[in-house]
Formats: structure tokens, sequence, C-alpha cells
């Protein structure tokens, strides 16, 4: 569990790895429902099963709550973000905490041969540092104490 560990590595390692998606034609209601159903912060926007947007919480309260508009008359394409930065399963950790950093977003799809095979946020990101963490301070702590290795 390091920085370098391909994300296809996370993706392998969460407990549900499902693609949760909208079609940019369904009201920004019915996606918000869909979040509050699943808990999660973001949908992808999928036309033809080809990833053509991103809609998260921050769209909905930026660009349908704040400047008025009603979420069951208002679509998905009208406020998903588009287009939509996306890693392969062989980036890094590293790579895609970069990337979310620089970007100021916490979802990242990932794509294979043009087909979305997961989701990544920044929290399965974080976790991932943190086991990594845990068990290089577990390893050391039993290298100092003489039971390692065994």
């Amino acid at each position: 569990m390091k920085l370098s560990d391909a994300i296809e590595l996370v993706l392998k390692s969460k407990d549900e790895n499902r693609v949760l998606s909208v079609a940019p034609d369904q009201s920004v209601y019915e996606a918000i429902e869909k979040m509050a159903e699943h808990s999660v912060g973001a949908l992808l926007v999928l036309s033809e099963r080809k990833l053509v947007g991103i809609l998260s919480e921050r769209d909905y309260a930026r660009k349908v709550i704040l400047m008025g508009h009603s979420s069951k008359e208002t679509l998905v394409r009208q406020i998903m973000t588009s287009p939509v930065l996306y890693v392969s399963p062989q980036h890094s950790v590293d790579e895609c905490m970069a990337i979310m950093t620089k970007h100021h977003f916490r979802h990242l799809p990932v794509v294979e041969d043009d087909a979305v095979v997961g989701v990544v946020s920044i929290g399965d990101l974080v976790k991932w540092v943190i086991s990594g963490q845990a068990q290089t301070i577990q390893e050391l702590e039993g290298y100092i104490t003489g039971a390692y290795p065994r």
C-alpha cells in the first residue's frame, strides 16, 4: 500500500467497486435522489456507455440552488462537468492524488479501453495511504523489538 501502487489495486481493495451513473437527459432531481439512495457525492454521466460528464453535489449547489433553478426541470447535461478528467488503472495513487488536488475535485473516474472500470474518491486514496503507513509502522516496531522478521 504505497503511493507508487497502481490505482487498479485500490479499486480491487474497495468493498464495492460499483459505477453509479445517470444519463445526460435525466433530471437533476433524479440524479440527486440516486446520490442520496447510495450515499455518494457524485455520479458519472454516461451516454451509450461512454463517459460524457460527472455530476457532483458541488455542481448541484452552485449551478441549480444558487442560480434559483428547479432540480426537477433542469437536466443533468445542463449542469454536469464536462469534459471529465480520468485516469487509467495503471496510474499511481500519487498521480491520482496530484490530479485531484490540482483540479480541486473529489472523484476520479478510471477508464480502460473507453470503458469506465471504476471511480476513486479522495477518501479511497487517503485510506490507502493511511493503511500503508500503518503497515510500515507495524513493521518498524517489529524490527525495533526484534520480532521482525519471523
